[in-house]
């Protein structure tokens, strides 16, 4: 039988935005959602594919390393000998035998296969890092959507008696999702909009199935932590409205924790080197005026809210 094996596009240690202390993420490719606004595209598709940082590219210094290294042809190279790519090739691709030919990095494989005990000796080479507080944070990308893999890693982590959390959609099945929580010490939830359509033209999936799953944990008697999060952009999620139906289905559920992030760019590269185009470029922009009067009405209804990385761990 095959070794069960997980798809990762990153793994960064050292973090302290992401749960207590001081801990490594670990990132999962594949994303039921693909939100318009996401900071990390690379992590939807669950196969390996390619990004091309045209910035980094050392044409300009005369490099050609890359100019045969392409079986398909996708790369194409103009009168001066800068590359580009061709993406609907490309995008059919299995191999992305390009990206070892580029030793500065700018074609580089989105994925790479993990086992389970690969995962762990990175997780155990930075536990004594952690202190007592850390641990490690399963992100993405949905980690539930590799649930059987993340099930396994789960319970190596709890026989070593690391510190558990996860960065989840909490779009999956209601079995999973509960299985898989019985592992996690601490969730950062997202709920995007409580609008269902438009829920589903930021994501592309309804919020009834994320919904059912975070009133299924509430009811249960799960013992960790839940502090449900939202992106706010602005015309999107970002009114009184869409803020009190939250703190309503917060109290319904027993819930009095929420983390409102600022929408940011940070990703906007990353569309490109996808050859993908964000549609977020030039609007969604929050003011902080804005975001202490979203805060102030979660206060208000004795719910506490953090901005940002305010969140105290």
């Amino acid at each position: 039988m095959d070794e069960l094996k997980g798809m990762i596009f990153d793994i960064q240690s050292y973090s302290v935005h992401d749960g207590p202390g001081c801990r490594t993420n670990v990132f999962f490719v594949g994303c039921p959602l693909q939100c318009r606004w996401c900071a990390n595209p690379e992590s939807w598709r669950r196969k390996k594919h390619l990004m091309f940082a045209e910035r980094i590219c050392k044409w300009d210094q005369g490099c050609r390393a890359c100019r045969n290294a392409c079986p398909a042809g996708s790369l194409h190279f103009d009168e001066s000998g800068k590359p580009s790519v061709d993406w609907t090739l490309c995008s059919a691709c299995e191999t992305i035998e390009c990206a070892g030919s580029c030793a500065a990095g700018s074609l580089k494989q989105c994925v790479r296969f993990m086992t389970v005990d690969e995962l762990m000796k990175v997780l155990l080479r930075d536990f004594a890092n952690w202190g007592s507080d850390g641990g490690v944070t399963f992100t993405g990308g949905e980690p539930l959507l590799d649930h059987e893999f993340l099930l396994a890693v789960l319970k190596r982590c709890h026989e070593q008696q690391m510190h558990t959390a996860i960065e989840t959609s909490g779009y999956a099945k209601q079995d999973v999702f509960l299985e898989i929580m019985r592992y996690i010490n601490f969730a950062f939830i997202d709920v995007k909009n409580m609008d269902d359509e438009k829920h589903k033209w930021g994501t592309g999936v309804s919020s009834t199935q994320i919904l059912s799953n975070i009133s299924a944990l509430a009811g249960s008697d799960w013992g960790g932590r839940l502090v449900l999060r939202q992106p706010t952009i602005c015309g999107y999620n970002d009114s009184d409205e869409n803020a009190l139906r939250l703190i309503d289905f917060m109290n319904e559920n027993g819930l009095y924790e929420i983390n409102l992030l600022k929408f940011h760019r940070m990703g906007a590269t990353k569309w490109e080197q996808l050859g993908k185009d964000y549609e977020y470029s030039d609007h969604g922009d929050m003011m902080d005026a804005r975001m202490r009067e979203l805060q102030a009405l979660y206060l208000d209804n004795d719910i506490a809210c953090y901005v940002g990385e305010d969140t105290p761990f």
